[in-house]
This record gives C-alpha cells, structure tokens and sequence, in this order.
C-alpha cells in the first residue's frame, strides 16, 4: 500500500509558475513510475507527466510539454511537477498517481492521491 498526499496547487494568474508535490509514504515509493493526471470539471482524467521509476526517463502530454517539468527524488519519497507559463486551459484538478507501468492511461495506475486544485486567471 502506498499514500499519496499532492500539495501546492492554488490560484495563479496566466504565465505564472507553480510547483506540486506529491509526497508518498508506505510501501517502496523508489520502485514505482509515478504519474500526474488533470481533470476539469465535465472532463475526462487526461495524463500530464510521467517519470520512471529510476527519474530518469519522463513523459509529457503535448499540451504541457516544454512548460512542465516532472521530478522524482527516491531520497524523500516525493515527486514534483514544475509548471511554468501556466495558461487558463491547465486549470484542473491534479492528481498523482503511481503504478509499475510505463503506460500512460489512468486505469494502469494502482496508487492515488486526493488531488490539488489549480486554478489559472486570465
């Protein structure tokens, strides 16, 4: 069993920055990928980043990449998202998650957090 607790979301204005965390405790964080996904209200659970389980090999959906940047410290048992030139359209709910996958979609993921609610202004 593994918890997962996200933290750092809060409201930003457009091409602002923020960094998430996401801290685990429990079972052997270091062995796990680990994963950010978004949800919108009315949307579907999208992915956003994902790193393997080493930190050394990351994921990004189109719509992010070269603006977030996702890190994993074994050290601390935590994972970041760095997110930068934030824009409205990333206003969502984020979630990380974790799995011994190197798929992409939600189902594959076994662990997840409660989520940490991003807002962007325009």
């Amino acid at each position: 069993q593994v918890q997962l607790v996200e933290s750092g979301g809060g409201l930003v204005q457009a091409g602002g920055s923020l960094r998430l965390s996401c801290a685990a405790s429990g079972r052997a964080f270091s062995s796990y990928a680990m994963a950010w996904f978004r949800q919108a209200p009315g949307q579907e659970r999208e992915f956003v980043a994902r790193v393997s389980w080493t930190g050394r090999l990351a994921n990004y959906a189109d719509s992010v990449k070269d603006r977030f940047t996702i890190s994993k410290d074994n050290a601390k048992d935590t994972a970041y998202l760095q997110m930068n030139s934030l824009k409205p359209e990333d206003t969502a709910v984020y979630y990380c998650a974790v799995g011994r996958t190197s798929e992409l979609i939600p189902r594959r993921y076994e662990y997840w957090g409660q989520g940490t609610q991003v807002t962007v202004s325009s």
